[in-house]
């Protein structure tokens, strides 16, 4: 990993200037972004929504709950905060309109919203806390990072999620885990627009850290040298495989770190390269040995019974991705892996070390791929003497076997199209 003093080295002037010649964006936010997008029918769902605002104003809430119980930041009202907003705006080259505003709210927090339509401004909102605690510095920062989610778009991607999945209805297990990974890579890249708002790593650091705690670091003499120390600490646990990140922000050892690689970064390959250790922290979805080993079953025990009665059906398929959208983030992807390999061999190993783990998963193992045997609507013989035959390895019974295949037939099977037709 490198030495810690290695890592956090000061950015002088001249390494500022050249941190800004490559891209800012991370590859692997905007490839689930287009992903999510296209998954939500986004292009159709946005037309629809186009149309409806030509008969409402979708900008209504937004827009008056500003007006109405925040205070605008206005030149000739806040004129020393007006000019800094005018000057990141500028900074990151963000032509664009915005209104920026102030709300009386003790939590320490900030947040942007992307405008609905073309000729309306978007809105960054500062919480009064923040005015408490923060230089002019990390208020800068802070604008950066607000401003650099409407750069980035990322507003308006969470706009079309919250469409099709409003507060009351729940979202697709294949989608959830993408949105999560999303939302902390937008995080990622919304904070390299605020360090290019400062270029100003200390600030930046502070910035995180007074979030976190709330507190007045400059009041409790708390040194930057000590919070990187104590951050470098925080990262090990995560990087050592004990510590997950699954909240709709990274944690900030993360964010940390990732902004140090950032400002440091002699070339967009160099960056990349030492942010996947830190992204592999981000792609973790399971933290147990049994998480581990339980996707590797349903991938191999998915591949082995649809492969039985000789004719792998979509279906199937589908519904061993589905089980491993719970577990992988890239389920899919980790299933060709799985296949491309010695699958006979890595279904051994898995049944072994999950009945080691939990022999108490053997019944669900079992319904697991009686479901998969069942998925294109047709049971063959082969695929009923597997289920026996696996049953007695684990230690069930064939009439335990046999009564959980009549309990799914009875539950859930539905005769295929061309056998009655």
């Amino acid at each position: 990993m490198g030495s810690f003093w290695d890592w956090f080295i000061n950015t002088d002037t001249e390494e500022a200037e050249r941190m800004h010649e490559f891209d800012m964006s991370i590859d692997l936010e905007r490839q689930i972004g287009a992903q999510i997008y296209n998954a939500l029918q986004g292009d159709i769902v946005e037309a629809v929504l186009r149309e409806l605002r030509t008969s409402s104003n979708g900008d209504a809430y937004w827009r008056s709950n500003m007006e109405g119980h925040s205070l605008k930041v206005e030149k000739e009202l806040l004129p020393d905060f007006y000019r800094l907003c005018t000057e990141v705006k500028n900074k990151l080259g963000f032509t664009e309109s915005v209104d920026f505003y102030i709300t009386g709210d003790s939590t320490v927090n900030a947040f942007s919203v992307a405008a609905e339509g073309e000729n309306e401004p978007h809105i960054v909102n500062i919480n009064s806390a923040l005015f408490d605690l923060m230089t002019p510095e990390e208020l800068r920062f802070v604008v950066g990072h607000e401003l650099g989610h409407l750069i980035n778009k990322d507003t308006k991607l969470a706009r079309l999620i919250r469409f099709v999945f409003p507060p009351e209805s729940s979202v697709p297990v294949s989608l959830q885990h993408k949105i999560r990974l999303h939302d902390q890579l937008a995080e990622l890249v919304a904070d390299r627009y605020g360090y290019k708002a400062t270029e100003n790593l200390d600030a930046c650091v502070t910035a995180f850290f007074k979030m976190a705690s709330g507190l007045d670091l400059v009041k409790m003499n708390v040194s930057i040298d000590a919070l990187l120390a104590d951050n470098f600490r925080r990262l090990e646990f995560f990087l050592s495989d004990k510590g997950m990140s699954l909240a709709s922000h990274p944690v900030n050892p993360i964010r940390v770190q990732a902004l140090n690689l950032f400002a440091n970064a002699k070339s967009k390959e160099e960056l990349d390269g030492k942010m996947d250790e830190l992204i592999s922290i981000l792609l973790k979805v399971g933290d147990s040995e049994q998480d581990e080993y339980t996707a590797k079953f349903i991938a191999s025990a998915g591949i082995i019974v649809a492969n039985i009665d000789g004719e792998v059906d979509k279906r199937e398929i589908d519904l061993v991705v589905s089980q491993l959208s719970a577990l992988k983030i890239f389920p899919r992807q980790f299933l060709d892996e799985i296949a491309q390999g010695d699958v006979n061999e890595v279904f051994t190993d898995a049944v072994s070390n999950l009945m080691r783990i939990n022999p108490g998963m053997r019944e669900g193992m079992v319904r697991y791929m009686i479901n998969i045997a069942m998925s294109d609507n047709e049971i063959s013989k082969a695929e009923v003497e597997f289920l026996y035959m696996f049953g007695e390895s684990v230690g069930l019974s064939k009439i335990e076997v046999a009564h959980s295949i009549a309990e799914a037939i009875q539950q859930g099977f539905v005769p295929s199209i061309d056998s009655i037709c």
